[in-house]
Formats: structure tokens, sequence, C-alpha cells
């Protein structure tokens, strides 16, 4: 299977199915004399794990993060880092029932029109549980971007209809509820309306916004790497996104030049800035040193106790009720899935940039001794 593997200098590659004995990615490319410690990648797991809420699937996983190579005393060592998770509550009988069964919304026939063959225990490669590598290593990537200021903080935008009101925007308090809303009264309108979901057992979607912060103006390549199309690769091959933009994004096809133009100036320190933002950081795929923000649009958890039709593999048509533990939605989970494939987006970028001209290649890293 090809495709396990992203980035050019900060390179990862995701490996394990959802119901083996483990998920684990392994990097490499990271600078040496990075600490780094398990709780850095913990902390990010927590996140993503499941069991948080009513609104998560029940499997019961601590997803503690064992460092295999790569670190030694404290810090990074410039070789391979090796992270794993061990899978210890899979119940691969919940989906015996649907081993020949094609679920609607899920890989099942793509896969099996691919390879001839799939994994039905909870989707093998196509689970949600692969993303445990991607969180791992885009923690080892926040660290790294760390040295250089730069801050990724992505959260729920909305869940169905209801979205977060800018009035009452506060990151401080997008960990205080499992929806991770950075607004209380969003956040409880919106498990309301998953209670609700939960009763009619249907499932919703949503939207992750991200900002990242710090970015200096030069990150990025003007082709095929341009930093929001890697952006846009990185975000969109997250299982159930299927919408990406940058700033005002769709926004800017209802607009004019004269709107969405953002006018620079030189602030009191000599600096190039813009006083608005309608292009999200980014110009000609090259970050401009404002803050970066990007958008993620989650479809709804295709796993939902209904009765669906759908298809076999011997091509009659038949009816199906998924069982098992599911999300009634994945958007809350996803929120530090989205941190960490843009962390490993810029922090890739941001390496290959330092052999875009002889200084940047020559000079030492900073905080890097």
């Amino acid at each position: 299977m090809a495709g396990s593997i992203w980035g050019t200098i900060f390179r990862i590659t995701t490996w394990g199915e959802s119901h083996g004995k483990g998920v684990g990615v392994t990097i490499d490319g990271c600078p040496a004399g990075l600490s780094l410690c398990q709780e850095d990648m913990q902390r990010y797991l927590d996140r993503r794990k499941p069991g948080q809420s009513r609104f998560t699937t029940a499997r019961q996983e601590e997803d503690q993060v064992e460092i295999l190579s790569g670190v030694f005393e404290g810090k990074t060592t410039g070789t391979p880092i090796g992270l794993m998770v061990r899978n210890r509550d899979q119940k691969s009988r919940d989906y015996h029932d649907i081993m020949d069964v094609y679920r609607p919304g899920h890989a099942d026939y793509c896969f099996d029109a691919k390879y001839g063959f799939r994994d039905y225990r909870g989707g093998g490669r196509s689970s949600g549980r692969e993303t445990i590598g991607r969180v791992a290593a885009g923690a080892v990537a926040c660290k790294l971007l760390e040295v250089y200021g730069i801050q990724v903080n992505a959260y729920t935008k909305s869940i169905g209809e209801i979205e977060i009101d800018p009035q009452r925007f506060d990151l401080t308090v997008r960990d205080e509820n499992r929806l991770y809303m950075p607004d209380p009264v969003a956040a409880k309108q919106a498990s309301a309306y998953l209670e609700d979901l939960i009763k009619e057992q249907d499932s919703a979607g949503g939207v992750v916004e991200c900002v990242i912060q710090g970015v200096p103006a030069g990150v990025g390549e003007p082709v095929f790497d341009k930093l929001d199309a890697c952006l846009a690769k990185a975000i969109m091959s997250i299982g159930a996104v299927k919408g990406f933009e940058v700033g005002d994004g769709f926004g800017a096809a209802r607009s004019r030049g004269s709107v969405n133009n953002d006018r620079f100036y030189v602030d009191s320190s000599g600096k190039v800035k813009k006083k608005t933002n309608h292009s999200g950081g980014i110009l000609g795929g090259i970050s401009d040193g404002s803050d970066i923000v990007f958008r993620a649009a989650f479809k709804p958890t295709p796993s939902i106790a209904q009765n669906q039709e759908t298809v076999n593999r011997a091509g009659e048509n038949v009816k199906i009720v998924v069982k098992g533990r599911h999300d009634p939605i994945v958007v809350p989970r996803a929120v530090v899935v989205v941190e960490a494939m843009a962390a490993l987006t810029v922090a890739d970028l941001l390496l290959i940039g330092k052999s875009s001209k002889v200084e940047g290649f020559m000079g030492s890293e900073p905080g890097m001794e």
C-alpha cells in the first residue's frame, strides 16, 4: 500500500490498523538536540483518545505512547524517532456481521475495488485510529515550531448549524468542554443538538478552524509546493474531511478586489504588516507574516445505528444496521488532528526554506546550540 508517508525533510510514516497490535509512526528528519519526552506527545494524544464524553466512541483506550528510538537523555538524536501506541480494547466481533457488506459512507467498497481485500474490523488503515501516528508526530513538529516562536491552535468552529460567536470567542475555554469550542454558549447549544441526534440514532458534521501564529514571511514554495496547497493536501488527507478553505475562502468569490486586497503598511518598528487578513496569511503560496487561518469541513459520522440500504460482496441489495462503538460526531477529536497536520506541514516547509538562500542555509538554528 502506497501513500503512508508525508513530508520531504521532516518526513513521517504512519503504520498499523485499528484492530491490530498497535499503531504508530516513524519520524525522519527531526533535527538533533530538540528537548522531547513522552509527556510532550501524550498531552496531544489525550485530546483525541476515545471515551472522553457521550459524544465520542465508548472504546476504552489509554493511548499511552512509547518512544522506541531517536531520543536519548531527553533530546532527539537526529536519527529516526519511533513512536508506538498499543491497541488494548479491540472488539473485532462487533464487525463480524459486516464482513461481506459495504457500509454506506465508508471506504469499504472502494478498498475492495482497489485491493480485492479489506480489513472489516473497524476499517483497518482507513480507521480514524490511524490518526494516532499523525498526532504523535504532530506533537513533535509543534515542539520544533515552538523553537521558532510558532504556535498552532485549532478549535471547533461549528457543529451542524450551530456556530461560535466571534464576540464570545475565548481560546482559553476551548479545553473546558469536550466539543473543543472556544464559546461556552455555543458548546452548550451544540451539546443539546447532539443529544437529540443520539436519540434519533443519527450523526452530525462540523467545521474545524485553525490559526497558525508566528510564521515568518517566506515559508512555502511558489509553484507546486505552495504553503496553502500543502496544507490543503495535508488536511484533506484526514478521514471525513470534505472541504478546505484559507482566509476568506469561498467568500472571496463573492467579494471585490478593492475589498479582498489586504493593504500593506509599515509599522512603527519598520515591519511590513497588513491592515486586514482576507488572504489568510498566504500570498502566492508563500506566508506573508500574518496569522495563517484555514478551515476544514467534516462530514457526519457514517456509522449510524439506523437501518440503511446497501449491497454486499455478492452484488445483492441488502439492509444494514451498523453496530459497535462509534462517535456521533468526529469533529471534537479531529481538532487536534488538524493541528498536527498543520504543524507537520509548516515544519517541513520551514526546513525546506532554509535552503532558499545562502544566509538561511548557513545560519544557526534558534535555540538549538
